[in-house]
């Protein structure tokens, strides 16, 4: 059987409240965030499954990953594992993470192990960066991170969670309905929705993922969702639309 793959996004975090919030760095969880986690975890069925924990190095997410699903049943003293392809998209100050240095200071190792984070990690302004936020960048490092996610799952039927950002989970998941016009993500705050690679064998060069359909009726009542020529036809008119505001100084 192929690995689950738990797709989460953050709690709630202070940039979440307003527009002016977003000039924030970094920002932490609110109360309510905390409130997120803890419902999160008393509601997952599945920790004692959960093989690997995965987050993007940005302070809400790893906070979110520590309050709803750390230290794993499986294996107490594994760490989160964080990872810089699954940063969020934009290069507003709430969507650029800290420098590593610092982060150790506030995740001991035996917390979060961030040797999958690159120097550079978030210089989103520079042009010559992977993480820089255009288009095409985006989905070149979301297939990435997909490829990375399917290797630090390996084979069996265990779980892994990843705990991310509203925008680009779209990127990688390349579910793209719903998204209301006024927003970046159909994602609420604290949401989980469930996955597994298309292709089991893991000979699937993108490492394409479906949503698992016990996941997508959960949400919505429905027993399949788009098909893939309205999920490309969607993600044209997403992208289009949010292209102007993935760079702030754009």
């Amino acid at each position: 059987m192929a690995p689950t793959i738990h797709f989460v996004r953050h709690a709630q975090g202070f940039h979440n409240l307003s527009v002016e919030n977003e000039q924030l760095p970094d920002p932490d969880l609110t109360p309510l965030g905390l409130e997120q986690c803890a419902k999160l975890r008393a509601s997952f069925p599945s920790h004692s499954l959960v093989k690997t924990l995965i987050a993007s190095p940005i302070r809400r997410t790893l906070y979110t990953a520590l309050h709803s699903f750390h230290p794993l049943p499986s294996d107490p003293s594994a760490p989160i594992i964080a990872l810089d392809l699954i940063q969020e998209v934009s290069d507003s100050p709430c969507d650029v993470g800290t420098d590593v240095a610092k982060l150790k200071e506030e995740f001991p190792p035996e917390k979060v192990d961030f040797a999958r984070v690159r120097d550079g990690w978030n210089d989103k302004k520079n042009k010559d960066s992977w993480s820089e936020p255009t288009t095409e960048k985006l989905t070149a490092r979301a297939k990435e991170a997909r490829r990375v996610i399917r290797e630090l799952a390996g084979d069996g039927d265990h779980h892994v969670v990843v705990v991310t950002h509203g925008a680009i989970v779209h990127y990688i998941t390349d579910d793209w309905a719903d998204i209301p016009d006024d927003r970046a993500t159909s994602w609420s705050n604290c949401e989980l929705r469930s996955f597994k690679f298309a292709d089991p064998s893991g000979q699937d060069d993108d490492a394409t993922l479906e949503e698992l359909p016990e996941s997508l009726h959960a949400r919505t009542g429905q027993e399949y969702g788009p098909s893939k020529a309205d999920q490309r036809a969607m993600r044209a008119l997403v992208q289009k639309r949010l292209a102007p505001e993935l760079k702030s100084q754009a």
